[in-house]
């Protein structure tokens, strides 16, 4: 059989615009969202008309970033794997010098570990420019490992990678350490605009946030989450934009927030384990360069900034769409209605109904 390339045909739309503020960038722009449902365009699209009658958008604040690769090292005994770690806790600056021989633009900035058994779980974090720093981190990883394994001793090869990373699997150590990028945003939405646009009370949100995401998460067993659909908007954006989709899996953790503050909405979501790069695999397809382009996020800026600014756009994004759904839901049959008339609306506009 010849192998074969092709593009595999997702609708896409772009909704907005949605202002943002913060530390990284202030924006006005419309997003792109590759989807199968439909639904979801107007929905993200109220979100963004809300964040334009704010006075300051949403405020999305980059507070950490960092890709990690966790390998694994067999020892001898328990002694062994503790001493081995003491080893390599005071080479810090040693494994630094590792990964700058190996790449440009890959930085190790933390090394974390645990031991079981005689087990060694290494967790190296790393910054990587622009790119989201799969890649970057395993070679920089690979070449840590080789000198462990030559340098350290009484230790040898388990695996390069050890699922203490933890990549695309939903865990509390991403939650707590980070992962990829880590922004919180927030929006102050007005009296009128939540009672005109959204249809519902700061009062009703407040009381479904509780009572949906924080209290129905903790008796289903969530993991260092609570939200109602933070995947969409990261499925969304991710496709349109080059990301691996995958990585939804840890992106989706996060925790909205919601205070009523005398009729004023505070609506927050926390998304630490926002995993987006604008260089690498994925991003020379050509709609992906467009999508890119058109969010502003390829200009010639220092190396990290355009992914910085493509992260809080994407949670911005994701406000949107939480807040949207969350408003709605405070609303008898809002929901259902609203999925079965695009739906059916879209489904028509495809036949030539």
């Amino acid at each position: 059989m010849t192998e074969t390339h092709a593009i595999a045909g997702i609708p896409m739309k772009w909704v907005g615009p949605v202002r943002i503020s913060g530390n990284i960038a202030t924006t006005e722009t419309h997003v792109p969202l590759a989807t199968y449902e439909s639904p979801l365009w107007p929905s993200v699209g109220r979100g963004a008309k809300v964040s334009m009658l704010a006075e300051h958008g949403i405020v999305a604040t980059l507070v950490d970033e960092r890709m990690t690769r966790s390998v694994l090292v067999e020892a001898v005994d328990a002694q062994t794997a503790y001493t081995a770690a003491r080893i390599i806790d005071a080479r810090f600056d040693e494994l630094r010098e590792v990964v700058r021989g190996c790449s440009r633009f890959a930085e190790l900035i933390g090394v974390r570990h645990e031991i079981t058994a005689n087990l060694l779980f290494v967790r190296f974090e790393f910054s990587t420019g622009d790119a989201s720093g799969h890649n970057m981190a395993t070679l920089a990883s690979d070449a840590l490992l080789r000198h462990l394994l030559e340098t350290v001793p009484g230790i040898s090869y388990g695996s390069i990678s050890g699922n203490y990373c933890t990549d695309k699997k939903a865990t509390a150590i991403n939650g707590i350490l980070g992962r990829g990028k880590n922004v919180v945003t927030e929006l102050l939405v007005p009296r009128d605009v939540v009672t005109g646009v959204l249809h519902t009370t700061a009062a009703k949100v407040v009381e479904l946030n509780v009572r949906k995401n924080l209290l129905g998460t903790l008796l289903a067993g969530g993991i260092r989450s609570a939200n109602a659909h933070y995947a969409n908007m990261l499925l969304g954006i991710y496709l349109a934009t080059g990301q691996d989709a995958a990585n939804i899996v840890e992106g989706s953790q996060g925790v909205t927030m919601a205070e009523d503050r005398d009729g004023d909405l505070y609506f927050s979501c926390t998304l630490p384990n926002l995993i987006v790069g604008t260089v690498g695999n994925g991003k020379g397809i050509p709609f992906v360069e467009t999508n890119l382009a058109r969010l502003g996020c390829t200009a010639e800026r220092a190396p990290g900034e355009n992914a910085r600014r493509l992260a809080v756009i994407t949670a911005a994004t994701v406000l949107c769409g939480e807040l949207s759904l969350l408003a709605a839901q405070t609303n008898p049959g809002e929901l259902m209605r609203a999925h079965v008339q695009l739906e059916r609306d879209h489904k028509t506009e495809k036949i030539g109904v």
